[in-house]
């Protein structure tokens, strides 16, 4: 099964590098747009609602890209050469009524497509238009059985019963279109992960990724929170491996986080590679400063997207950008830019002697 996940997809692209050593702006290869804040379950330890974590601090639930904005935003991206959009929250995106149309658009100018779903809406045209014209669909979930996704999201009773199906519809439609899972490991789970994973691998999808929950802004308040987990769950998941195939993975992301957050760096390359549209059409520096003032980059409410990216305030504010100073905090870029960093020190001259 070819690698989904990878720190190294920056190597492809070498205008940008080019533009890093040059201080231009090429735009984004890569951007998240959150079309809306507006979500149909309520996840306890959802980063966009819950007051203890900095991830959207900002966030005004109400707030959605108004529709005729949205497809300037698109007319922008195909104009501006993007190569992939994700749709993400904020809020839950498959709720957003045009995105079928959106995805449709993107896709038929050769931009790639996927979506961060909790899966409960996948179906109907937002299934058709993913299915027909998505890259991927990753759905996040947390539960195994129905009393625990009501526990986890507040949501009905059949609820996770609908959720899986809505699995199975999709991937009996055999579209080249990737179907993943995002498994939130936490304490109330730590002891169902197996079932979790056999029940998603009997729906049909590629891949289960599994990861920790984040409780707290403090990789040690973190780890505190998994550390009573940590033996259990590494069995769990040293068992549900074994259910891997030739068409399904179980790819696994949990680990204690880093407790000291200080970067030694002074600019964020990455920058280039990924930005964030937000429902309250403000862009931001990335997926980990969304809704929050040290990651705004500029409102495009009243402004074409393109003019924003390519004007000289915003060249200025992304090589200003100082993540020693401004990101004290898990950062999922921070092993990309490191190696991005690494490669743009190395000397042109030794560089072939590889």
């Amino acid at each position: 099964m070819a690698k989904l996940y990878s720190n190294l997809k920056f190597l492809r692209f070498q205008d940008h590098l080019r533009a890093l050593e040059e201080k231009t702006v090429r735009a984004p290869v890569h951007m998240r747009i959150k079309p809306t804040n507006v979500c149909n379950q309520d996840c306890w330890y959802c980063a966009y609602k819950v007051s203890h974590l900095q991830l959207g601090e900002n966030m005004v639930e109400r707030d959605q890209i108004p529709e005729a904005k949205m497809f300037e935003i698109v007319d922008d991206v195909l104009e501006m050469g993007v190569r992939a959009i994700t749709f993400s929250g904020g809020g839950e995106p498959t709720v957003y009524k045009p995105l079928p149309e959106v995805v449709e658009k993107l896709a038929q100018g050769g931009v790639k497509v996927a979506t961060l779903t909790n899966g409960a809406n996948l179906k109907g045209r937002v299934a058709d238009a993913f299915a027909e014209y998505g890259t991927w669909v990753r759905i996040s979930i947390d539960a195994w059985d129905g009393p625990s996704y009501v526990k986890a999201r507040g949501v009905k009773d059949d609820d996770f019963d609908k959720v899986v199906q809505n699995m199975r519809d999709f991937s009996a439609r055999n579209s080249r279109c990737v179907l993943g899972i995002s498994f939130i490991i936490t304490a109330d789970n730590a002891d169902h992960i197996v079932d979790a994973v056999r029940t998603f691998k009997s729906a049909g999808v590629n891949h289960v990724k599994l990861s920790g929950t984040v409780i707290s802004n403090s990789g040690a308040e973190n780890n505190d929170y998994h550390r009573p987990l940590m033996q259990k769950v590494t069995a769990q998941i040293e068992e549900a491996k074994k259910l891997a195939s030739a068409d399904f993975a179980v790819i696994d992301h949990y680990h204690e986080l880093e407790e000291r957050f200080n970067k030694s760096y002074t600019t964020c390359p990455f920058l280039q590679f990924l930005t964030v549209i937000g429902g309250d059409q403000k862009v931001y520096t990335c997926q980990d400063k969304a809704y929050t003032d040290l990651g705004l980059l500029g409102d495009i409410s009243n402004q074409r997207f393109k003019d924003f990216w390519f004007s000289e305030a915003n060249r200025q504010r992304l090589f200003a950008f100082d993540p020693s100073q401004n990101c004290a905090h898990h950062c999922v870029a921070h092993t990309k830019n490191l190696a991005i960093l690494d490669y743009l020190a190395m000397d042109k001259e030794h560089g072939m002697f590889v």
